[in-house]
């Protein structure tokens, strides 16, 4: 199936598609009212799957029929070296991809059976069940440590009638509740920078999503900030799908139970997914010989 995506993101000329070319999406519903803020029940994990995604930025084929499927109370972790498409395949699963200019893509994404670039489902909604949190911490500046957690709740104009504990259970999910407790009208960028990137998760879990998008969230931190984030993850995936890009083997060991290893075959080639599997057997008894050396350091 071939995702709807607005005319800027069709396939570019003189491009072949591996799939049908796209074709225009069907605009966004609007909103009769601003939705309620989540139930305080926490729902099972998503599954998120991937079939035949392929991308295009311009002329050049960057992603080529990756399918994978990301099950419910599970990480997985993509990896591979610098430029095989591992973060761009992030961005598509919240539709990140197609807010760059003269991107393209094929293939479906789907949430619990649903496609996520369906005409039905508005952008807004899908990545608020999808959130993404980035390689470098990027809290609002202007706003506090508990406007800031609030802000994608009010950003989507979803109300809620106790803003003080969304903000206490999300901080307290994130693993910054007890550090942040007595900073909340402080300014969110005073914090440290492990502090940040916990915030940016707290900010993205008050939301309530299904699944959480997480590229290198540990790359510029130290290994004090790296540890505390790694212990959120496997708490938070219980409760939520959790997909991470990471480029430490060593990380990737720790905190996954599902791993994909991206490669390219050459010079402008795009990235492909060359193997797939739980954690431990990707790492201890691969079935390819180029996922047994780039997991032993022999290149990447």
């Amino acid at each position: 199936m071939v995702m709807d995506l607005p005319p800027a993101l069709r396939f570019p000329p003189g491009v072949a598609p591996s799939a049908p070319s796209p074709t225009p999406a069907t605009p966004d519903a609007p909103s009769p009212a601003p939705p309620d803020a989540p139930s305080s029940t926490r729902a099972a994990p998503s599954t998120l799957m991937a079939r035949d995604v392929s991308a295009w930025f311009g002329t050049m084929k960057v992603l080529e029929r990756v399918s994978l499927d990301m099950r419910p109370g599970r990480v997985t972790a993509l990896i591979g070296p610098s430029g095989c498409g591992k973060s761009t395949f992030l961005r598509i699963l919240n539709r990140m991809h197609e807010l760059v200019p003269g991107a393209a893509l094929a293939g479906s994404v789907s949430l619990d059976g649903i496609d996520v670039y369906g005409p039905a489902i508005p952008v807004t909604d899908t990545r608020l069940h999808i959130g993404m949190v980035f390689q470098k911490p990027n809290p609002f500046p202007s706003m506090t440590i508990a406007q800031n957690v609030l802000s994608g709740l009010r950003l989507s104009g979803t109300k809620t009638d106790n803003p003080d504990a969304v903000v206490q259970e999300a901080l307290t999910r994130a693993g910054l509740w007890r550090e942040a407790r007595n900073r909340l009208n402080e300014p969110g960028a005073a914090m440290s920078g492990g502090q940040q990137q916990r915030l940016c998760i707290a900010r993205a879990l008050a939301v309530r999503p299904k699944v959480l998008l997480m590229d290198e969230p540990c790359s510029a931190l130290d290994p004090i900030s790296t540890r505390i984030i790694e212990e959120t993850i496997r708490e938070l995936c219980h409760e939520v799908t959790i997909v991470i890009v990471t480029h430490n083997m060593q990380q990737a060991q720790r905190v996954s139970d599902h791993c994909a290893l991206f490669l390219v075959d050459g010079e402008d080639k795009p990235g492909r997914v060359v193997e797939s599997g739980p954690t431990t057997q990707v790492f201890s008894a691969p079935r390819d010989p180029r996922t047994a050396d780039y997991v032993q350091g022999r290149f990447g």
